[in-house]
């Protein structure tokens, strides 16, 4: 699988470029997660209200999610790179993640049903059980950013990012359509109060099932590479074999290159918008567009407000998938940081658009933005990531890359809701606005504070400045 290649001095073997069917098969499981990160972004908020939750409760039970990615991804990130089993490196943490994230997500639409049966509190039930989806699917999403850059070649990194991208772009705009798709062939969408909708609760039951078989489609058709491989690519030098520790997770933190700070910065801005987006639209659409009162939460016209957030989270994870094709052209041409700089910028005014445009047949437009963004904020910063971080630590920094996402969505998590109730009266459209702010200022940032990449040297090249001639 590996060929040398002029290492020079190095002795340093060469990772082989894979073919688009690899890159494809070794990302496929990230279709089956991302459906089920789409129902669960589309239809959290929505089922969270139908269990009793008042809109600035929402932010709150949300902040499960960021809280799980926290404390999981670096973990699963350290035990990753440590881990040499027969079945590989990263697949066994895939496995245990799919399996769980598909209890959780029979289990959360029922929550109401398990609760007259256990006599426990449904919306605490609810979270647990949003817990639990959220940890397994941090278990399992971490090890597929960190099998890119395990697998492939760091000129290859745009491509393998842009194809995760298409596939979760697929996924989302299955599971966000899902719900919708059901009620037009007749299953219902109305279900008494404290309950959730039978379009629901089946789609989620679909889910499940495409998130095992996918994983398991990555786990059948992909072979990672051995240990002596990966030696190989780090010029020979074998692998150390001194137990590691979790503290160790502490030192690569004090140790992380400057451009990841750069990007977590940038980061912070993206995220703490796409969360608002998540977690207010439907509240917003109710209120916005249909002209709902915020305490209506069980209407059927406040569920037609949840499905159509459903779609509109389909259709922006559906513009995405075209522009993932483009990214890597587009980075040719103006490179990483400009790409990812315009691609924030139209997702920003996609979201502030969402306030003008009263219809909501027109809505569409909103999304164009966010579904460029969106496919930009999962390819390009991992692909400039890749070019700064050492092959043995590839898992533990994409773990705690991940404490630039979940950080600010945690203090969103925070303060959304007070802010949504207490200063903007309940009016969740205002908060969205300032979502898309953020966005714009995560534009702003990616273009005078990103270094390019002819300003960031590779570790290859690192290695070279300190040879002495």
């Amino acid at each position: 699988m590996v060929g040398k290649n002029g290492g020079g001095k190095f002795g340093r073997v060469v990772k082989p470029n894979l073919s688009m069917l690899q890159i494809i098969n070794m990302s496929m499981g990230f279709l089956g997660i991302q459906m089920a990160f789409g129902l669960q972004n589309g239809n959290a908020s929505r089922i969270l209200a139908n269990f009793g939750a008042d809109v600035h409760e929402l932010s709150w039970f949300w902040l499960v999610a960021p809280i799980t990615g926290l404390i999981v991804q670096p973990i699963i990130g350290h035990m990753g790179d440590n881990t040499w089993s027969p079945l590989g490196r990263r697949k066994p943490y895939f496995l245990i993640g799919a399996v769980l994230c598909a209890i959780g997500l029979v289990m959360l639409p029922n929550a109401a049903s398990a609760t007259q049966m256990m006599a426990a509190n449904v919306l605490l039930l609810a979270v647990i059980f949003l817990a639990m989806m959220d940890a397994s699917i941090n278990v399992a999403m971490e090890p597929f950013r960190a099998l890119v850059g395990d697998m492939l070649p760091k000129h290859q990194g745009t491509i393998g990012f842009s194809v995760q991208t298409i596939l979760i772009g697929i996924g989302a705009v299955i599971g966000s359509y899902l719900p919708d798709w059901l009620t037009r062939l007749g299953v219902s969408n109305v279900a008494k109060a404290g309950f959730v909708g039978d379009n629901v609760i089946y789609s989620f039951y679909v889910g499940a099932g495409f998130l095992l078989l996918t994983i398991l489609y990555t786990i059948f058709t992909t072979k990672e590479y051995s240990p002596q491989e990966f030696a190989a690519f780090e010029g020979g030098k074998e692998i150390e074999e001194q137990p590691s520790k979790l503290t160790d997770i502490f030192k690569d933190f004090s140790n992380i290159p400057s451009q990841m700070k750069r990007l977590g910065a940038v980061q912070f801005f993206s995220w703490f918008a796409l969360f608002t987006m998540w977690v207010f639209t439907t509240s917003a659409l109710a209120t916005h567009h249909f002209g709902l009162s915020p305490d209506d939460t069980h209407s059927k016209a406040f569920n037609d407000a949840g499905d159509l957030t459903g779609k509109l989270f389909g259709m922006y994870n559906l513009w995405a998938i075209p522009f993932a094709f483009l990214l890597t052209p587009i980075a040719k041409w103006i490179g990483k940081k400009q790409t990812h700089a315009l691609a924030l910028a139209f997702g920003g005014i996609g979201l502030i658009l969402m306030y003008f445009i009263k219809d909501v047949n027109y809505l569409w437009i909103s999304m164009v933005g966010l579904g460029f963004a969106w496919a930009s904020i999962l390819a390009m910063p991992y692909a400039m990531l890749i070019e700064v971080i050492p092959q043995k630590k590839m898992g533990v920094y994409m773990g705690i890359f991940n404490f630039f996402i979940v950080i600010p969505q945690i203090i969103n998590g925070i303060f959304g809701g007070p802010i949504v109730s207490g200063i903007f009266g309940k009016q969740a459209i205002d908060y969205v606005v300032v979502g898309g702010v953020c966005m714009l200022l995560g534009a702003v940032l990616t273009l005078f504070f990103i270094k390019s990449e002819d300003e960031t040297p590779t570790e290859v090249e690192k290695e070279i400045q300190q040879v002495h001639f």
